[in-house]
């Protein structure tokens, strides 16, 4: 199928053969009518994409910070690395769409196929979207109109969040979509109305929709203008809907409102406050949040857990509703706003309109409608041979495009030398993506289509911890080697259904975890330093981990299982391997905290040798990441953040540096690939690969 996605590097836009979404629960999959453009929205994604690198960290000088602070801790090649990657990255665009269900996903009874809907979807002839940013479309209202409905929300949400009574005197400042769109809105509420913006075509517009109007290219002073207007009163709210960087729109908002009037801000606008402006007259200030209740919480967008109507009565969904039936009753009124047409074949060209000088508001994409008898858009898609694809002979096919598995495991394994095969993922852009990029023969949304290839025979998976040990599972029973990111399984009964699918195998294929610091170059030098030790081994690890926000997947116990079982695992495996003897005991302290990722845990082996894992979320960027302490036999070896190693101790050794930093992915890849040909053992043996699993769910408790 096609979909637009924009480049970040130059902000191009880009026409992209993609896969068909996955089926997924909670989900519905649509084939799309129409999609409307966001002039506002997409057009601020273009100049972004459009500018050079020194502009884009000007305007994002939070991001500028966060380089700064990985330069210092992982250096500067790799650093320069992650944001070529960030960048490198297509962007899907749009957030409005209208039209009709192709098939539903498990636990979806609302919708049906055929049933016509609008959602926040892409740009894309099918979009799967949740059950709860999904409502149905009235026969009254065409397709054309029904496109402009998420754009309506947003304009709903704004005057909701100002709550204006009926004869109250609204100022609307910015008259684009989302402005035209809250003129009318208002008018429907029966709210007096001044429209402000510098654009004669959108000031008729809104004039014919009911409200006076304010040049702003020839009043000077738009605040006398209100003023006068609101009958020498002050106007009773006003909501912003302009994009700019200019602070005049608040400032202004400020000094033509009465006391105690509202300002709601729903575009983009410079934010420095004047005190003074808000201070006499007591005046209330608002950011309006998209769409409305629901937005960003994955529980509510991702999940389908509504909120109680009797508590929450306008959500997202339900404000599509709302803007819909204004819509069939004729109160809301879009067709005017419509200037350009194009077919998504042209798409590239409507982007020039957005960021061009022609003046342009209701852009509409239009899609070829299904043909009778017609199936859905293939969901595997052939990618042309690409300049950087590998011609190793073995095949690997990966269950996964996350920014891990892209950035970092895909171009491992292809420097290692495998002949990159099919990637697997739900929506089909980051597979577009990571094909293009690494040079994968295919993208899928079809995972069981690739387990049952009967030509690969090796899988890479790299999705959300829940899913893990039930594609490792499959994969090993459909007779694969299998490589599977951090953690093996989150629950006792998953390690047992690996265990037995293990045994049942015949012949028994390869199983890996990526626990790459066991093949970083440093950790070999560091382990060849400690050969002739013979005594027992203190080893001590410090993890500055950093924060993750509170919301963030991984914290979930269903869906990540919480940072100690899902990465704190590496570093207890690392010990396992230092110490050379299976762990004996095994004990965790936790610091107090809503998300659980700090931690100190504490090993003994069987050998007499100690260890501590003190994985802590609460330490600053600046200091090094990762470092690890031995102490043996007179000796002591620090590394640190695998780049720099120093000894003590050590006849004939004080250290060794790297240019750059190396946690051993590249090597564990080659090491997995070489033993899946049978040219040498498991690059980590199976057994430990399970007791680490075993000791992490001990140490976290089974989630089950």
């Amino acid at each position: 199928m096609k979909q637009v996605l924009q480049d970040l590097k130059d902000g191009r836009s880009i026409l992209a053969d993609v896969p068909v979404p996955a089926e997924r629960p909670g989900h519905v999959l649509v084939r799309t009518a129409r999609t409307l453009v966001s002039a506002g929205t997409e057009r601020m994604l273009l100049d972004f994409g459009r500018a050079n690198l020194i502009d884009k960290a000007r305007q994002q000088p939070e991001k500028v910070r966060m380089v700064l602070d990985k330069i210092r801790t992982d250096g500067l090649m790799p650093t320069l690395d992650a944001v070529r990657n960030k960048l490198d990255q297509p962007l899907p665009m749009g957030y409005s769409n209208v039209g009709r269900v192709a098939s539903v996903g498990a636990g979806v009874d609302a919708f049906a196929p055929g049933d016509r809907v609008v959602s926040n979807g892409w740009h894309a002839e099918y979009v799967s979207s949740p059950l709860n940013l999904t409502a149905r479309v009235p026969e009254a209202v065409d397709d054309d109109s029904a496109a402009f409905t998420v754009v309506g929300a947003i304009g709903l949400q704004g005057i909701r969040l100002a709550q204006p009574t009926l004869g109250e005197a609204v100022v609307v400042s910015g008259l684009g979509l989302i402005g035209l769109v809250t003129v009318q809105l208002l008018r429907a509420q029966g709210c007096r109305v001044l429209g402000l913006d510098f654009d004669p075509r959108r000031l008729a517009l809104a004039r014919q929709f009911g409200a006076e109007v304010v040049n702003l290219a020839d009043t000077p002073d738009p605040v006398s203008a209100a003023l006068q207007w609101s009958r020498g009163r002050g106007v009773d709210a006003v909501l912003i809907t302009a994009a700019t960087k200019s602070n005049e729109p608040v400032h202004h908002a400020a000094q033509m409102c009465r006391k105690r009037g509202r300002i709601v801000l729903v575009g983009v606008t410079g934010l420095e406050l004047s005190r003074a402006d808000f201070y006499e007259k007591e005046l209330s200030f608002q950011v309006s949040c998209s769409y409305g209740p629901g937005r960003y919480d994955p529980a509510y967008e991702t999940a389908g857990h509504d909120y109680p109507v009797g508590f929450v009565r306008w959500t997202e969904q339900r404000n599509f509703e709302a803007v819909l039936d204004m819509m069939a009753d004729g109160r809301l009124d879009l067709k005017p706003l419509i200037t350009h047409r194009f077919a998504i074949d042209e798409a590239p060209a409507a982007y020039d309109v957005v960021g061009g000088s022609e003046p342009s508001l209701g852009i509409l994409l239009e899609y070829p409608a299904a043909e009778a008898g017609a199936s859905t858009a293939p969901r595997t898609v052939e990618l042309p041979a690409a300049s950087v694809a590998s011609s190793g002979s073995a095949r690997v096919d990966f269950i996964g495009a996350g920014n891990y598995a892209t950035s970092v495991l895909a171009p491992a394994f292809r420097a290692a030398g495998a002949r990159l095969g099919t990637v697997a993922c739900s929506a089909g852009v980051s597979g577009h993506y990571a094909g293009g990029r690494h040079g994968f023969a295919a993208v899928t949304t079809d995972t069981d289509a690739l387990l049952a290839d009967p030509d690969g025979s090796i899988v890479v998976i790299a999705t959300r911890h829940d899913s893990h040990a039930d594609l490792v599972v499959r994969a090993l029973e459909a007779g694969k080697h299998v490589f599977v990111e951090k953690p093996l399984c989150m629950t006792r009964d998953e390690l047992e259904r690996i265990r037995v699918a293990l045994a049942a195998a015949s012949p028994r294929p390869l199983l890996g975890v990526g626990f790459n610091r066991r093949y970083s170059p440093l950790v070999t030098t560091l382990r060849g330093q400690l050969a002739g030790c013979s005594g027992p081994r203190a080893l001590q690890m410090t993890v500055n981990a950093g924060e993750i926000p509170a919301d963030h997947w991984v914290h979930d116990p269903s869906v990540g299982g919480g940072r100690i079982l899902g990465e704190a695992c590496h570093f207890v495996d690392l010990l396992r391997d230092l110490a050379g003897a299976p762990i004996r005991e095994h004990s965790i302290n936790w610091m107090d905290g809503a998300t659980r990722d700090s931690a100190i845990i504490s090993l003994a082996f069987e050998n007499g040798s100690v260890g501590t894992v003190s994985y802590l979320a609460n330490g600053p960027k600046a200091f090094p990441k990762e470092r690890l302490e031995v102490f043996c036999d007179g000796r002591v070896l620090q590394l640190d953040n695998f780049r720099r190693l120093r000894a003590w101790g050590c006849p004939g050794f004080s250290g060794q540096r790297l240019w750059r930093q190396d946690k051993g992915q590249q090597g564990l890849a080659g090491a997995f690939l070489a033993a899946a040909a049978g040219d040498r053992d498991a690059p980590i043996p199976v057994d430990q690969l399970l007791e680490v699993a075993g000791v992490m769910l001990d140490l976290v408790g089974d989630r089950a």
